[in-house]
């Protein structure tokens, strides 16, 4: 049986680590959030706000912050939510204040550079000891933070528990979704932050919504066949913490992602692009992970090989719209 989950640690404070906090407090869990800055924890703490990553957003009050892992001992579950290429050194911080069993539910979206790792790998890595889960879905941190209705995919291998973690974190406009497929999950988060960027790309150059919409749709079967590759499921994919966070990722320059797209497709180098953004675009560090990743598995993903390249300086904008669409005709499914 699994005990009562009432206290919730979350490992990074940053926009979605604050929101998934503040989903926690209107939950009426006990709150205490991690984060790496000492300007965040003080403004949590004295003034009730994150204006560094989600300003003009008033917190629960009931929310603690801390800038001390220890803190976060006594949690009856963790909110892991600190960049995917820092989540093994946040994890590796946690790990000698981790009981046995303990559930830490991976927040972050994306393909590990180097080890080309997925962030349950990470974990598994990392604190061995914990029992894990993953939380993906088309989820501005604004909109959550906020309280608007917001729908994602829990996956957890032992049922029970996940059963327990989406009670203890639902609330009236924050509602998950229950699966046991966390490879199909975390594929569907980590490739559809590329695949924003290539739309992002397509809207920047002018190339209309037939175009957009073309990518949406070839880039979810890319997403498909290497979450397959992964151990995945395709009907995993078909739902929120796939084809529902890709739609909404491409489709709002609210995504960091896809606005790292719209300045490369409007003519901005990728440092202009990312000057002076505080927020991570994980699709920019992902996406020569997933290429990578997608070439050791076999798996064909000429929409995420188009971003990589791009992005490395390989190829120009212009040149890899031309060679995606000078590819060889093929039967779409």
């Amino acid at each position: 049986m699994t005990g009562a989950l009432d206290r919730v640690g979350v490992i990074g404070g940053g926009a979605w680590g604050t929101a998934l906090a503040q989903v926690c407090g209107r939950a009426g869990r006990g709150v205490t959030l991690w984060a790496r800055e000492p300007e965040v924890v003080e403004a949590v703490n004295l003034r009730h706000e994150n204006g560094v990553f989600l300003p003009g957003v008033p917190l629960d009050p009931m929310i603690r912050a801390t800038g001390e892992m220890s803190a976060l001992a006594d949690s009856d579950f963790i909110l892991a939510v600190a960049p995917a290429q820092h989540t093994r050194a946040a994890l590796s911080a946690f790990a000698p204040h981790a009981r046995p069993g303990l559930p830490i539910v991976l927040c972050s979206k994306g393909v590990e550079q180097g080890s080309l790792k997925l962030m349950t790998e990470v974990l598994a890595e990392t604190v061995p000891q914990a029992a894990a889960a993953v939380l993906s879905g088309p989820s501005f941190a604004g909109e959550v933070a906020r309280g608007l209705p917001t729908a994602v995919t829990l996956a957890c291998a032992d049922e029970a528990l996940g059963w327990a973690l989406a009670e203890a974190i639902a609330t009236p406009t924050f509602r998950p979704y229950l699966a046991g497929d966390l490879a199909g999950a975390e594929a569907g988060g980590a490739v559809k932050n590329v695949l924003a960027i290539a739309c992002g790309i397509s809207e920047g150059r002018g190339l209309g919504r037939s175009a957009h919409a073309s990518l949406i749709t070839r880039g979810f079967s890319e997403l498909t066949r290497l979450a397959i590759a992964l151990g995945g499921h395709a009907e995993t994919v078909a739902g929120l913490c796939g084809l529902g966070d890709l739609v909404l990722t491409c489709s709002s320059p609210q995504s960091r992602n896809m606005s790292v797209g719209l300045a490369l497709g409007g003519g901005q180098t990728l440092e202009q692009a990312l000057a002076g953004k505080l927020s991570v675009a994980e699709g920019v560090a992902s996406a020569p992970a997933v290429r990578d990743l997608a070439r050791r598995l076999g798996v064909e993903t000429p929409i995420c090989e188009a971003v990589a390249a791009i992005l490395a300086g390989e190829v120009g904008v212009d040149d890899a719209i031309r060679g995606l669409l000078a590819r060889p005709l093929r039967e779409e499914t």
